[in-house]
């Protein structure tokens, strides 16, 4: 692989510079570059107005909308979209559900919900996850009774990010519990809007409220919402969860944590001088930077094997391992850097319209709850264990 950018790459990259400065809403901007609390209208906002670019769902080819970038495209818009102070674009729909539609949907579910996912007109959530039933998925219990013409759902769903917000939710449920548990699972489209269906807050440690359980109670929901045959959902499972940890790597968001880290760095001393000229301080940044570099060429192998229309393989158990121990280790080299200033936790402070007094610097507020976060990352979308086993399994043949 060529790792220098041709001249028309570049010239890439000056035009998706050139419009994600112009376009990005500046309060948006200065939400995510300062840490604040973001919203449900700045994410929408903000893929509206990609949408109307054209550059809606850039992982997409074009006869579903898409843009077709290469992967190397691709790499640049993310990279230069975090730079900017962009929020991230959400996955449930645009790099989760949409993909396993694409490949096994029918036809009348590409007409209908491809167009709505990529204008924002519908907010996705996933649900996979239950009591008891997390890494190991295949033991879930949410049962889907088939009726003839509709499925009645009941059970319960956790951990589900965002949920609070959806219209949609992509759901795992047993259809049948003959056969090995794998084989009794289907993949089912529920209205969120659906008589029998509760969300309750789960608020985390940082006291935010992102996720959430959610509970079937005689849901009934139209056989025309099961995607490709019934008690197949795990292999639909399988391929989507390739998807979520490709995109659980967040280069182009480490590499602007690492940016804003280095910045930290040279403005919080110790003996006297700034963090940055800290030999071993310093050698740790590097060390984490040496390891995104690595990465960031490991995710452009696995996209560009993506959009030769194969599925991503173990290759995105790498992906996610590193990428999540990467974002652990900013946030933990953020809270060094601070020292005693990154303790106290405002919740208030995370407000865009805060006007209180700051303890420390102004960039200290969002750090302590950042840190909390960043400590699921090696546990969702298939813990690091789980990973470092398909790895053993898939590459190495243990």
């Amino acid at each position: 692989m060529d790792l220098n950018y041709t001249p028309e790459e570049q010239a890439f990259r000056a035009e998706v510079r050139a419009f994600v400065t112009g376009h990005l809403p500046a309060d948006i901007s200065a939400k995510v570059k300062h840490g604040k609390r973001l919203h449900k209208d700045d994410f929408v906002r903000w893929q509206k107005i990609l949408h109307q670019k054209g550059w809606g769902a850039t992982m997409w080819p074009t006869k579903f909308g898409g843009t077709g970038w290469s992967a190397v495209q691709q790499h640049i818009f993310e990279e230069e979209c975090a730079e900017a102070g962009a929020p991230m674009q959400l996955p449930f729909g645009l790099r989760m559900v949409a993909p396993v539609i694409q490949a096994f949907g029918s036809q009348g579910q590409k007409d209908f919900f491809l167009p709505r996912i990529v204008d924002a007109t519908d907010w996705w959530c996933q649900g996979y996850s239950e009591p008891g039933s997390g890494s190991d998925l295949a033991s879930l219990k949410t049962k889907a009774e088939n009726k003839g013409d509709h499925y009645v759902v009941n059970g319960q769903k956790t951990w589900n990010t965002l949920g609070q917000y959806a219209d949609w939710i992509f759901c795992l449920v047993r259809t049948s519990s003959e056969g090995r548990p794998q084989e009794g699972i289907s993949f089912l489209l529920i209205d969120m809007k659906t008589p029998g269906i509760t969300v309750r807050p789960i608020i985390m440690n940082d006291g935010e409220h992102e996720i959430n359980e959610v509970w079937f109670e005689d849901v009934k929901v139209p056989v025309q919402n099961l995607v490709g045959e019934e008690n197949k959902g795990w292999t639909y499972a399988k391929f989507l969860l390739g998807h979520e940890r490709t995109g659980i790597a967040g280069v182009g968001r480490s590499k602007a944590a690492l940016h804003h880290l280095k910045e930290i760095a040279r403005q919080e001393t110790a003996a006297g001088r700034p963090m940055i000229e800290d030999v071993r301080f310093r050698d740790r940044i590097a060390q984490v930077e040496l390891e995104l570099m690595a990465l960031e060429i490991t995710n452009m192998r696995v996209l560009s094997a993506e959009k030769e229309k194969k599925a991503p393989g173990p290759e995105a158990s790498i992906l996610k391992i590193k990428g999540s121990e990467i974002q652990q280790a900013i946030a933990e080299l953020e809270m060094q850097a601070l020292g005693h200033y990154a303790l106290p936790w405002l919740p208030e402070a995370l407000d865009a319209a805060w006007t209180g007094e700051p303890v420390g610097a102004d960039y200290a507020a969002p750090l302590s709850g950042h840190y909390f976060n960043y400590r699921k990352t090696t546990i969702y979308g298939g813990s690091n264990e789980i990973q470092k086993n398909i790895i053993a399994q898939m590459i190495l043949g243990l």
